[in-house]
């Protein structure tokens, strides 16, 4: 694992417009360092619990699907848990694939950035970046983490012109402060031109089971879904600052 040849993977799939342009290949690694109140992968948080497989096998079944990929626009996209937690895996799948001319994309919550390394961004066409609280404190509540990381890693992105869609997660009574947004609109307003899309995605309770099944405490399932008002009223805010919204 440590030079990247073999990594621990939770499981892959093909899917369209979830993960980015077209039809994709999404690959969910496992382990991640953030614990969201939210997450609905929640057995993807340790990479021992994951499936060993060779970067060698994933390439294999990415070139299996290129007609795929160029008929629809689409390609492969890395996420997990956190893709980061595997750079030197995510390294090397990432670069065979461009060698093969297959659009890239990761996703991730940017926590690791200083992960990725200069040669692994020269790889990445695209970057689903979670930014899951405008400030601090709410930041810390939602993942047990601190927000400067992924500021920093969004920095990077932009200084480099990678395109970035934002992903926001709206959780009633966590997330969903107006000031909260604006802080959030007001981060990534900085990234400027590579901000192409901002998807605000409304909290569910599909992974609620998982938690259970895990023996792990999910602190969010008196929590109902925002409701369609809530969900408008939020990307109205990141409309008014001039995104694409989703």
């Amino acid at each position: 694992m440590r030079d990247g040849s073999l990594g621990s993977i939770h499981s892959w799939e093909l899917v369209t417009a979830v993960d980015g342009p077209g039809t994709r290949m999404t690959v969910f690694l496992n382990g991640c360092p953030l614990r969201c109140l939210y997450c609905h992968n929640p057995d993807t948080f340790l990479m021992r619990d994951g499936e060993p497989v060779e970067a060698s096998e994933l390439l294999r079944r990415m070139r299996r699907y290129r007609g795929v990929f160029r008929a629809s626009k689409g390609g492969i996209t890395l996420s997990g848990g956190e893709v980061l937690m595997q750079p030197a895996f995510a390294g090397r799948l990432l670069a065979g694939a461009k060698k093969m001319g297959i659009h890239t994309c990761i996703d991730t919550s940017g926590y690791l950035g200083a992960n990725c390394t200069d040669d692994m961004l020269d790889n990445i066409d695209l970057v689903l970046l979670d930014v899951k609280s405008g400030n601090e404190e709410t930041y810390k509540k939602v993942t047990g983490r601190e927000l400067a990381p992924t500021i920093a890693f969004g920095d990077r992105l932009a200084a480099r012109g990678i395109e970035i869609w934002v992903r926001f997660v709206l959780v009633p009574g966590l997330t969903d402060d107006p000031v909260n947004v604006e802080n959030v609109a007001g981060i990534i307003e900085q990234w400027g031109s590579s901000v192409t899309r901002v998807e605000v995605l409304p909290f569910h309770q599909m992974g609620a089971d998982k938690w259970t099944s895990l023996g792990l405490n999910y602190r969010l399932r008196e929590t109902s879904p925002p409701d369609p008002e809530l969900v408008e009223s939020t990307r109205a805010i990141f409309r008014s600052h001039g995104f694409t919204v989703h």
